[in-house]
């Protein structure tokens, strides 16, 4: 029965999204970190071959399909991170990037307090990596600030900012503004991603002013993503709580403020809303506004990649947290997720 109802979702999310010729849809997810070989060996069956046996489809038939990789894909190196507790070093075998291909993916922000676990070895062996597999990547300082794809004839741009300081930091404004202003000058829909605000389980709920954890900056979240749609961005999508958060329409625009984990089957702590993976797929007209969407619930389990919710936990989750924390935005989240602009 809950496969039947997961799959008459589905469709009817499919046929809403597509439902005019002129809608660009994309998916979106949080955290990406498909095993790891640091500092023991922590890796799923068959290499990963069935991670994203129940997400692939959906990101496959969306025309872009975006995530956070939270971590490296290299096959050598030493760790950056002190190794004490509280301290994780994430390192995917570079056999696992046809996985990423594999299940749709177009684009992933490298901006993450993981992306240099390894140093400059791990940063170059990932873009390396992506490279090959023909998925774009933005994030890391003095590297590759962003990039551009186009799709049904339009321009999208695509950039990603986080709080470390080896990438492009989402607190300094003025820099946020000259990539986003160059962007929306060059392309037809611009994308921001962002890794940001305080980790945990008791950080599902979005504040409305500046964060910090283990004393470091983590940005005022809610007024990044405006700013970044008040200079001309269609899309902004969060990751980094490792929870879910608030959605919100702002100007006509998505904002997703974090889309947790999505496929983190070790090493991360998969406990109740914690193990919450949302898939969010967005319906944007020719000009980036928002027309309706879908959120496809997914949970997680150690060893294993996002799965279908067999809860109704999911949904219920991101209906509340938007009602509770954006009770202005003009979006209604159904009980089966299907996602409506209240104009």
């Amino acid at each position: 029965m809950k496969k039947k109802i997961f799959t008459t979702l589905t469709v009817m999310a499919a046929s809403l999204l597509s439902s005019h010729a002129d809608t660009l849809t994309v998916a979106m997810v949080g955290d990406i970190m498909m095993g790891t070989t640091h500092p023991t060996v922590m890796l799923p069956a068959n290499d990963g071959a069935n991670l994203f046996k129940d997400s692939k489809s959906i990101l496959q038939r969306a025309d872009l399909a975006v995530g956070n990789l939270e971590g490296v894909l290299c096959d050598g190196g030493t760790s950056t991170k002190s190794g004490g507790p509280g301290s994780y070093s994430f390192r995917m075998p570079t056999k696992y990037a046809p996985r990423l291909k594999e299940a749709g993916f177009d684009f992933l922000s490298m901006a993450n307090n993981h992306a240099n676990d390894f140093g400059l070895e791990g940063i170059e062996s990932t873009e390396r990596c992506l490279d090959e597999q023909g998925i774009l990547y933005a994030g890391i300082a003095g590297r590759k600030e962003c990039a551009v794809v186009e799709r049904h004839g339009r321009k999208i741009g695509l950039c990603a900012f986080g709080h470390n300081h080896y990438t492009v930091r989402h607190i300094d404004f003025d820099n946020v503004a000259r990539i986003v202003d160059s962007l929306v000058s060059t392309c037809d829909i611009v994308i921001v991603s962002f890794h940001g605000g305080a980790e945990g389980r008791d950080k599902c709920h979005l504040p409305d002013g500046p964060e910090s954890f283990l004393g470091e900056n983590r940005g005022s979240i809610r007024e990044l993503a405006h700013f970044c749609i008040d200079h001309g961005a269609d899309i902004v999508y969060g990751h980094g709580p490792h929870v879910m958060r608030a959605v919100e329409v702002y100007k006509d625009r998505f904002i997703a403020y974090s889309l947790g984990n999505f496929c983190t089957p070790y090493n991360v702590s998969l406990v109740g809303i914690s193990g919450q993976a949302p898939l969010v797929v967005v319906g944007i007209d020719e000009n980036g506004r928002f027309l309706r969407g879908c959120v496809y619930p997914m949970t997680q389990t150690r060893g294993l990649g996002p799965r279908h919710d067999k809860t109704g936990s999911v949904i219920k989750q991101l209906r509340m947290l938007s009602e509770c924390d954006v009770p202005h935005s003009q979006v209604n989240i159904s009980q089966k997720g299907l996602i409506f602009y209240l104009k």
